[in-house]
This record gives structure tokens, sequence and C-alpha cells, in this order.
């Protein structure tokens, strides 16, 4: 399955490209795509519309500006891609949509199995206590850009399908009791924290705390890999982790 890698020389992008060297899941590299490249790396180029050879599918991990014209090179060519950058804007995210029924999309904000394993839980666990107080913390290194994390809303999100009628807050300030109906999602940006994600559900008598902890990037450069072996093959749609653990 040859790459194309979108974003190649970030922090993402090079530990996947150390992946698609190594071949691992049965890849290799077509090219890879970076703002920044200067010619040192013949296989990588500034622009998506530079590379014209053979392909079978993009991995995106560049910036979420990037979406549209990211999105029409892979019509054009008919190519499915992953899309791992986050802080989407909602026109952003309707191009996303728009284009997945076209070609096969997979977007999410984590490509962690574990990521995707709380999420599962939070949901469940907000359906079960119906009464508790929810509460997002999530820790990031003090580079990330957008807050709160892709992650952080994830999880927002899979919970609201418990919780029909829940508000996100983010971050709190002045005066006022939280409402019922709120979710409160705070994001920290500390030092060189890869990625930290926790879930408190909170009644009067007890308390539940589902965490996560990501040791290194290479988790996600791995679940990229993963989603795009996932994605090989499959018709238009729009993908994310929920259909890879159903899978």
């Amino acid at each position: 399955m040859k790459v194309i890698m979108n974003g190649a020389l970030g922090k993402m992008g090079r530990q996947i490209w150390s992946l698609l060297e190594e071949g691992k899941n049965g890849t290799e590299i077509a090219c890879g795509v970076d703002i920044g490249a200067d010619g040192s790396d013949p296989r990588i180029v500034k622009s998506l519309s530079d590379f014209t050879g053979k392909a079978d599918i993009i991995i995106d991990f560049s910036h979420h500006a990037c979406t549209g014209d990211l999105l029409a090179y892979a019509i054009e060519r008919k190519l499915p891609v992953i899309i791992a950058t986050t802080g989407h804007t909602a026109e952003e995210l309707e191009t996303i949509r728009a284009a997945s029924e076209k070609i096969a999309v997979f977007h999410a904000g984590n490509f962690s199995l574990g990521i995707a394993i709380l999420c599962d839980f939070a949901r469940r666990a907000a359906a079960m206590m119906p009464e508790a107080n929810i509460e997002i913390i999530e820790k990031h290194h003090n580079q990330k850009l957008d807050a709160p994390s892709g992650t952080a809303l994830m999880l927002a999100n899979d919970i609201k399908e418990a919780r029909k009628d829940a508000t996100f807050v983010c971050g709190r300030y002045g005066h006022g009791k939280r409402t019922e109906q709120e979710i409160g999602i705070h994001a920290l940006r500390l030092g060189g924290v890869i990625g930290e994600h926790e879930v408190i559900l909170a009644t009067p008598t007890e308390t539940i705390t589902l965490k996560h902890e990501a040791h290194t990037r290479a988790l996600f450069a791995d679940g990229a890999l993963v989603a795009a072996g996932f994605l090989f093959g499959k018709p238009a749609g729009l993908y994310n982790m929920k259909d890879i653990v159903k899978n």
C-alpha cells in the first residue's frame, strides 16, 4: 500500500515516515508532502499537486486549514484519506462530510485504540449514571495549538449520545452553579506532555474516574497505519475509530 504522507516533516509525520520506511503493515512511501520541504529529500515535495505518481492512500497530519485542498486532490485522484489533524472549523467539517460521499474518509481526533475504548466506557457510564456530573480534563504539551483537544471533543460528543440535552462548557469562570446538563471541558498545556485525558463522573455519594495516558507518539503513528489498512478498499463513506473497534 503506497502512502502519501501529508505533513511529513511535523512531529507525527516524522513518526509515520519512519514506519513507512520500515514497511510496517505492508506500507511503503509514495511521497511526503510538507510546506517546509527544502529539496534535501527528493521524496518530499512542497505541495500535493507536485506529486503525480502512483499512490493508494493519503495520511494527513498537516493543518486543518489545508483540508479543502487535500480533499479536492483526493477526490480528483479517487484516493481514500486518513484525516488526523484537529481544530477543524464547522465549514471544514462540512467539507469532510461532503467529500465522504465521493471517497472513503477516515476522520478521528485520536488514533489510539485505548482512547476508542475510553470513549465507549464514558458513553456507557454516562447512560448508566444519569444523575452524575461529568467533567473532562485534558493535558497536552505547551506547543499544542487547539483547545480543547480533538480527543476531548470526541469524548464529549460520545457522552452526548447518552445525554442528548448535554451542553459543553469549556473552562469555567464567574458566578453561578453548574447546570445538570453541563459537561465541563478543561484544557491544560504543560511542558512536554504527550496526551492525558480524564473523564470524571461524580454523584453525591461516589466518583468514577476514567483515564488514558499516551506514553509515546508512536502510539498514534501505529494507529494511523491500522486505520489506513482498515480504510483501503472501503467504499465512499465517513469512518472513525468506532468502526475499527466494531470491526
